[in-house]
Parts: C-alpha cells; structure tokens; sequence
C-alpha cells in the first residue's frame, strides 16, 4: 500500500481471488476464468481477511508486514480466516454462500514512541488508527475498524490487551511495544 494505490479493478479481482481460493476448498466449480493480476498485485503486500455472516465475524487472519505478492497473500489469508482462527470453528460448506470478504492492506506499521503509559490513549487517531501492542513475546493487532465497535482509546487498548492474553490495564502501568498503521478496506459488498 505505500507504493502504487490499488485500482478498483485490483480490488475486485483481490476480492475475486479469495471467493475463488475458498470455493476451490470446497471443490466447487470455477464460475469463470482466473482474474488477471495486474503489476500491483504481484508486488510485495500485507493484508488480513475478514469474513463475516451478516455482519458478525466469521474469522480474521493476516500479517503485518508484507512477505509476498499481494495476490498470494489474499489467498493465504482468506484460507488462514477460514481455517485457522482459533476464535472459530472451520467454515463450512454450507456457511459460504452468506460469508461476505472483506479485505484490508496494510501501510507499514510504525513504531510509535510514548514516554508514559497513560498518554498512550491520546496518541492514538480513532477510526484511523489499526494498533499493534506487543509485551515479552506476545502480540495482538486490531484493525482500525475494531474503532467502530470499541471507540473509546482505553477501552480499545484494555480489549486489545485482553486479545493478547494479558490483563487488560496491562497498557495502564508498563510501557509497551506499540505501532500503527492504516488500511484500504474494500468488500464484496462495495463491488458485487
């Protein structure tokens, strides 16, 4: 994402790819010809994949920093949403026809520099801002869309903690490892 801006093409044959990769695990039939990637999409990417059945999550997986062509990794993610969150059961045959995909590319997280705890919550940008905190060995991210859920900063960060397995006011007495980052957000329901 730091480099050319994705076309709505692009965007729609990502979100084509990660119908396709699911429904070829299923053994399904191919509806049409592969898409074409375009130059963009075969560069290095970062994404997570978000599926959900009307509008409650199904499952989300992705990666923070970009480890190869964004295409492949679309593909990797929306198996890894479907199949490995440990939040879920695996999807189901019968579930993907209501899945709807959602797709976020990842900027470069940057590291964000903080000298006491308790300023933390204001230096976050709400609904802007997808925030990784990391604390001896563990790490747990929130896209910015988690914002529409959790707007408030320290309820944001106590969820945030708790994803990690941490106690939840963990953020509030030690200084952690914290980045940021934005998205692209794009859905089949922009498209299709």
């Amino acid at each position: 994402m730091d480099g050319e801006p994705l076309t709505d093409e692009d965007k729609k044959t990502l979100l084509k790819v990660a119908r396709r990769t699911l429904e070829e695990y299923f053994g399904l039939p191919a509806k049409d010809d592969p898409p074409t990637p375009s130059e963009v999409l075969l560069k290095p990417g970062a994404t997570f994949v978000t599926l959900t059945i009307n509008g409650e999550l199904r499952g989300c997986v992705g990666a923070l920093v970009a480890y190869q062509p964004l295409i492949e990794d679309v593909k990797e993610h929306a198996l890894a949403a479907a199949f490995q969150d440990f939040r879920f059961p695996p999807l189901s045959k019968e579930e993907l026809p209501f899945v709807e995909i959602e797709i976020s590319l990842l900027t470069k997280p940057e590291r964000l520099v903080y000298e006491k705890p308790l300023d933390l919550p204001n230096l976050l940008k709400p609904y802007e801002d997808g925030v990784v905190l990391s604390w001896r060995g563990r790490r747990a991210t929130f896209l910015p869309q988690v914002w529409q859920k959790i707007s408030d900063p320290k309820e944001f960060l106590d969820h945030l903690c708790l994803k990690m397995g941490v106690d939840p006011h963990l953020w509030r007495k030690e200084l952690m490892d914290v980045s940021i980052y934005r998205v692209i957000e794009f859905r089949e329901g922009d498209f299709f």
